[in-house]
């Protein structure tokens, strides 16, 4: 495999086309597809797919963790060695749940140093240890404990969800108390389709699934602020509840909440800007969450 080859490898799946990753690389089209099909040539098979966005194929997804991998190597070399310049800075790509991103996971960023640009993909953080598996990010914060082949494995934390309405909410919604029939019938405030929070939650109430009407808004803001406005309830963390102004949402029963485990995983792979940045994810997750 040549560096070259690996280099279109990941521009082509990161920019979604051939086009795109031509004019990342300062290539012609056809210069890419040649270095795609030479390195497909080299391992035996094919690893994109020709569809729009470009997708790894199963092997396809082994040689782009190799491509990330040797493209990460390279820029600490040449970053060691005082020779960085465009196209050798350290690109570290990660994935992180929204709350997370939303709450303790910037400034964790932010303070992992200079000489380091971050790739971060947001998505469930039970869905994050995938694009890992894919190879498109190199570490994830995942409620994923076991480790993906080829990864480590470091427990963060975890963070708390209260069940939370506003006080208006509660008093036309739950005017006999927060019972489960009740809490079933009321409407539900979801991030999106892939968020079980307030599920959950039902689960440790009682042995059924809402029945009510379910508002999605895939954006931490909008969440909390439709929480905050009482178009239904759902589950929040403390300091999302502590950061509105009054009249505040009410936790439904602070005896009962919904923990969720965060763990840290990334490759092994001997990398300064990597470990920089795991390092401060863990100061960070060590200092916010409980």
């Amino acid at each position: 495999m040549e560096f070259s080859q690996l280099v279109a490898l990941a521009s082509v799946v990161d920019e979604g086309t051939f086009d795109a990753a031509a004019r990342r690389l300062h290539v012609t089209p056809s210069a890419v597809s040649q270095r795609i099909k030479a390195l497909e040539t080299s391992v035996g098979q094919v690893l994109v797919t020709r569809t729009k966005p470009v997708r790894p194929t199963t092997g396809g997804e082994v040689v782009l963790r190799l491509a990330r991998q040797v493209g990460t190597l390279t820029a600490d070399a040449m970053s060691e060695i005082g020779a960085a310049g465009d196209g050798t800075t350290a690109v570290v790509p990660i994935a992180a749940n929204a709350d997370s991103l939303a709450t303790w996971l910037v400034p964790a960023l932010a303070a992992a140093g200079p000489g380091i640009v971050l790739d971060v993909q947001r998505d469930d953080q039970e869905r994050t240890a995938e694009l890992l598996r894919r190879g498109s990010v190199m570490a994830a914060v995942t409620s994923v404990p076991e480790a993906v082949p080829g990864c480590t494995v470091r427990r963060l934390g975890r963070m708390r969800y209260h069940a939370a309405a506003h006080p208006e909410f509660v008093r036309t919604w739950f005017p006999d108390g927060v019972h489960p029939e009740a809490l079933a019938a009321a409407p539900i405030v979801a991030y999106d389709r892939t968020d079980q929070l307030q599920e959950r939650y039902l689960r440790k109430r009682m042995r059924r699934r809402s029945s009510a009407a379910h508002h999605y808004l895939p954006d931490t803001t909008a969440f909390v602020q439709a929480v905050a406005l009482g178009m239904g309830w759902g589950m929040l963390l403390d300091e999302q509840i502590d950061a509105l102004p009054a009249p505040r949402p009410l936790r439904l029963d602070p005896t009962r909440t919904v923990d969720v485990v965060l763990y840290w995983q990334q490759w092994r792979l001997r990398s300064p800007a990597l470990e920089a940045v795991a390092a401060a994810v863990q100061e960070a997750a060590r200092r916010r969450l409980t």
